[in-house]
């Protein structure tokens, strides 16, 4: 990722520096596969499909830029705070089918708070991408720590996964439980589970 100016400039431009997409290559791949597939890409109802699953997945797998507005913590408030039920959608890169759900991020402020909204726009930094719901869920954490400075932070996905709903076992409506946490929510043991509590999950 790239940051165009220190904490201490406000607002700080988000980038996420990824591979350019090749979407010449990428509506080839899809034909191939739907030939492969037994399909034929040249029929009427096929002939455009290339070029939509390619724009599809383009969007899917790029996150908006966005600055990430923080304000100085004049009134030295040290109470957690939650962004819940922040929608997730993601692509389980074992399978490239979607995993969609809900994320809730927490976290305990130092010098400096966060505008409410960015906490979403950090999850969808990560989620716009291949993933495995683990290591998005540390990513996240891991990134407002490091960018934010708080005494903690606590981040936790709630996701169904497609690959698990559509094939193999076909559990529908089973959804995976992540969390990732760092400083006093992590140590803590009565802000960790004021934390989950928060969250409506049980520490």
């Amino acid at each position: 990722m790239a940051i165009s100016a220190d904490l201490e400039s406000v607002p700080l431009r988000i980038v996420a520096r990824r591979e350019e997409i090749d979407l010449p290559a990428a509506q080839r791949a899809v034909a191939d596969l739907l030939t492969a597939l037994g399909r034929d890409p040249r029929s009427a109802h096929l002939a455009d499909t290339p070029r939509r699953v390619a724009n599809a997945y383009a969007e899917m797998l790029t996150p908006r830029e966005f600055e990430l507005t923080t304000f100085p913590n004049d009134e030295g408030y040290d109470e957690l705070v939650l962004a819940k039920d922040i929608p997730v959608q993601s692509l389980c890169e074992h399978h490239l089918l979607p995993f969609q759900g809900v994320a809730h991020v927490g976290y305990l402020p130092g010098d400096r708070i966060l505008g409410l909204s960015k906490l979403a726009r950090v999850v969808e930094l990560f989620a716009r991408d291949f993933q495995v719901q683990e290591r998005l869920t540390k990513q996240v954490a891991d990134w407002l720590q490091d960018h934010l400075d708080p005494k903690g932070v606590g981040v936790v996905i709630e996701a169904e996964h497609q690959c698990m709903s559509l094939r193999g076992v076909r559990a529908t409506g089973s959804r995976t439980v992540t969390s990732s946490l760092h400083g006093t929510l992590r140590d803590n043991a009565s802000s960790r589970a004021e934390f989950f509590a928060l969250t409506g999950l049980t520490p």
